[in-house]
């Protein structure tokens, strides 16, 4: 297409800078991430650069220059972050070589629901009224609890300004039929600000294998409606409050059986979040916050006669208020929460409606004698109706060497408790030959089968005991170097993870159907080094880059192969041979190294910001295909390293509009058979109105 050609010859249009709210554009490279802060990582305001902890901030004008539209593909550019593709074409996070399920992600401090398969799909977000994102990395429990165990990721929108009467409207239009439309609204007057975003998203779907009859990821649109209010009641008090809707709806479609069937899938989605700030003295404060959010997921399939084939169906909800104090006292921030969470979900599969409650608090010591030392000490105790209570601790420190230099180090506890499919699920493929049974269902189960005769062998797996929750320690230790042009930090990180939960075969039947279930199965290690840098060459031109070393292993796997248990099938000869602890790669999915590299300038006379990123990954395995006892080893078949461009141009046009084209995947890379999120080149061009 005309797009695509364009960007192959390497003329890109002229490009908007999608920061709403502003009517004339600053100029990025020199005044980005000057005064980074974070608030995610305390919940108190602190500057980045003395933080004790490992964390990032992506800001609005970062998001803008990169010219994309939905979270995913702008945490695909940082340092130590990949997304991975679930069933549905939808990313998830990996963070320091964990699993998507073991981070937190949030908006506005509150976390999000709807893990339909331990995954929250990042795509559905988009970026257009974020004002930054915050980014966590390591056990975080000790303030956030269960899922934050690996980090969190706290999405901040942009909050309505006093004052003020500003809007901005702009469309963007992508390859595979993308269409990408926001509007901002922005007003105050005297102690009310108020403020209206929406955006409405169009995917034309795309097909990397054209030889089978459905798509890749078939056509799907998605409205995102976010309205915020605040209202000063006096110098001591305010109060605001924050919904967001979202909606999709995508085509469903499935070849079987050599029948076409077709449907729809739904996802309806609403949070609503209350807050008051109250400052009781000038050293004090309090947050009462109250949250609700539901998620709501439902597919259909019919015959080509219109006879239903499937129908399923998703719905959960999360109700939690919460207190936070915050005191100030003569040499630290002495922060305290208490709150409880109410969650329930009902879907198919599931025998009844599942329900947990829990209360929790917390306590955290922000702890500056003075000179060079800071302190964080935190601990939380989260009491669980459905699993052992848990406590959580950690401790971090950050000394000044020097003006220019930092060292800082964290040792931190993390869980994530076991979640509603691993308890409840009751689900049985009959046409595959296999069921999935949640391990409070999965007894009684088995008791109705062996009673009735249709079990003819039970294995050898513990379901005596209650499932534990997964915990971990996580320890980093870094530095931190800011001289003029020149910002670098580095962090080794280390997380050993036990009571890992898992799916394993716990029965066979008369039918010779396998039937599974989870339970605490062994540990996993994770441990690397993250390294990011940036100069500013001039005042217009900045260079910024980032690498991570990873390795992720089973500490069980090392044992039995050095214990010679453990063999692979050569795949020439088809004989089998034992193998050496070296041979073993790691853990799926886990890439040994990661890298970006972007490059930013501004041109002065025009106003114009060029952006030019390189995002590398190298070799990682996904499936054991040399009979090695599901054991990733290096005579594997492993999917290649791969190197993704992406550039944009961003330009004024006079005080009010502001164009922007580039392309992402530039030199067009796709893997059909084992990357189902990377469609291809995509080309885009947008406009923009600041009014």
């Amino acid at each position: 297409m005309l797009l695509n050609k364009i960007c192959i010859a390497g003329i890109f249009l002229y490009g908007c800078n999608a920061v709403a709210q502003q009517h004339t554009v600053q100029d990025s490279v020199k005044n980005t991430q000057l005064n980074e802060v974070m608030i995610t990582a305390t919940r108190n305001t602190r500057q980045l650069a003395n933080l004790p902890l490992p964390g990032a901030v992506v800001d609005s004008a970062t998001i803008a220059r990169a010219g994309i539209a939905r979270l995913n593909e702008i945490l695909s550019e940082q340092t130590g972050l990949i997304t991975v593709a679930d069933f549905g074409g939808g990313e998830g996070l990996q963070m320091q070589g964990l699993d998507a399920a073991y981070t937190m992600i949030m908006i506005d401090g509150v976390p999000l629901a709807g893990r339909t398969a331990g995954t929250l799909d990042l795509s559905r977000i988009t970026v257009g009224n974020i004002e930054r994102i915050e980014i966590v990395k390591g056990a975080s429990s000790a303030l956030y609890g269960s899922e934050a165990l690996a980090g969190v990721i706290n999405i901040i929108t942009k909050k309505p300004k006093p004052n003020t009467l500003k809007g901005v409207a702009a469309y963007r239009y992508a390859s595979f039929k993308t269409h990408d439309a926001n509007v901002t609204l922005n007003g105050g007057y005297k102690k009310l600000v108020a403020s209206l975003f929406a955006n409405h998203y169009i995917n034309g779907g795309y097909d990397l294998n054209t030889s089978t009859p459905n798509k890749t990821v078939e056509p799907y649109v998605n409205t995102t409606i976010q309205p915020k209010l605040g209202y000063t009641i006096n110098d001591k008090l305010n109060i605001n409050g924050s919904f967001r809707y979202y909606n999709q709806l995508q085509d469903y479609k499935l070849y079987s059986s050599e029948t076409n069937y077709s449907g729809k899938t739904e996802i309806n989605e609403w949070n609503a979040q209350l807050k008051a700030d109250h400052k009781w003295t000038d050293k004090s404060r309090a947050e009462y916050e109250i949250y609700t959010t539901n998620y709501r997921n439902g597919q259909y399939l019919n015959s080509p006669e219109g006879t239903p084939y499937e129908n399923s169906f998703y719905n959960q909800w999360l109700i939690r208020p919460e207190i936070r104090t915050m005191y100030n006292l003569k040499k630290g921030i002495f922060t305290t929460g208490i709150g409880f969470n109410h969650e329930s979900l009902n879907r198919t599969y599931f025998q009844s409606e599942a329900v947990f409650n829990s209360g929790y608090a917390y306590a955290q010591y922000d702890y500056n004698p003075g000179g060079r030392l800071n302190l964080l000490t935190g601990l939380r105790y989260d009491a669980h109706s459905k699993y052992r209570s848990q406590l959580s601790p950690k401790i971090a420190a950050n000394y000044k060497v020097s003006e220019a230099l930092s060292v800082k180090t964290s040792v931190g506890y993390g869980y994530k408790a076991p979640d509603f499919r691993q308890l409840y699920f009751n689900f049985t493929n009959s046409s595959q030959g296999y069921s999935v049974l949640g391990y409070n269902v999965v007894q009684e189960q088995l008791a109705a089968l062996e009673a009735a005769g249709q079990i003819t062998r039970l294995y050898d797996v513990n379901l005596g005991s209650p499932l534990k929750p997964e915990s971990s320690i996580n320890f980093n230790l870094g530095a931190y170097y800011k001289k003029k042009a020149l910002k670098a930090d580095i962090n080794f990180f280390y997380n050993s993870i036990n009571n890992l939960i898992d799916s394993r075969a716990v029965a066979l039947t008369t039918t010779s159907q396998t039937i599974f279930s989870y339970i605490n199965v062994n540990r996993v290690f994770t441990y690397g080094t993250e390294l990011n840098a940036q100069y500013n060459i001039t005042d217009n031109l900045r260079l910024q880059g980032g690498y991570q070393y990873l390795v992720a292993k089973d500490p069980d796997v090392i044992n039995k192969i050095k214990h010679g248990e453990v063999f692979a099938r050569d795949r020439n000869t088809l004989e089998s041979f034992q193998l050496k602890r070296s041979d073993y790669f790691g853990l799926f999915n886990r890439s040994r190294h990661m890298a970006n590299l972007k490059l930013y300038y501004t041109v002065p006379v025009w106003k114009t910001d060029l952006s030019l990123r390189a995002v590398y990954r190298s070799k990682y395995g996904l499936t054991d295909s040399n009979d090695s006892q599901g054991v990733l080893d290096k005579y594997d078949t492993f999917v290649k390293g791969y190197v993704l461009l992406h550039a944009s141009v961003t330009q004024p046009l006079g005080k009010h509009f502001l164009l922007q084209g580039g392309a992402n995947n530039l030199l067009n890379y796709t893997d059909p058979v084992n990357i189902s999120n990377l469609p291809g080149r995509i080309a885009y061009l947008k406009l923009q109105y600041n009014f």
